[in-house]
């Protein structure tokens, strides 16, 4: 179950869209979705998480760490923190609200979770 406010600040066609493309991308890999304290509504695909919406209305995006310098070197886009200012590892990234308002920039920073999603997992 998604928890409402996780995604209130993402306009209807953005909720529309987070919900949806997990599912489409994913192909035939099973997705489950996860919603804790904390982490909002999150799917996971293969057992692992791909983003998770957060009620500030940011997204926490699960990327390549190689990608880590590139892409928080990106407006709007930082070190993903948990809690009181512990630094999660290179491989989170929180993207801005304002960042991901339309579907398209919400369907980019997706893309990129799962295909670092896809690479990650051995067949």
């Amino acid at each position: 179950m998604i928890k409402t406010w996780s995604l209130s600040r993402y306009s209807l066609e953005s909720r529309l869209h987070f919900l949806q493309c997990p599912k489409e991308v994913a192909a035939d890999r099973p997705v489950a979705w996860v919603s804790a304290k904390g982490v909002g509504g999150a799917p996971a695909v293969n057992d692992k998480l791909v983003v998770s919406a957060l009620k500030t209305g940011d997204l926490l995006v699960r990327i390549p760490p190689d990608r880590h310098d590139e892409l928080t070197a990106r407006p709007g886009v930082e070190q993903a923190e948990m809690g009181s200012r512990r630094r999660m590892g290179p491989s989170w990234i929180a993207v801005a609200g304002h960042v991901i308002e339309t579907e398209a920039n919400l369907a980019y920073w997706l893309e990129i979770a799962m295909e670092h999603n896809r690479s990650s997992v051995s067949d």
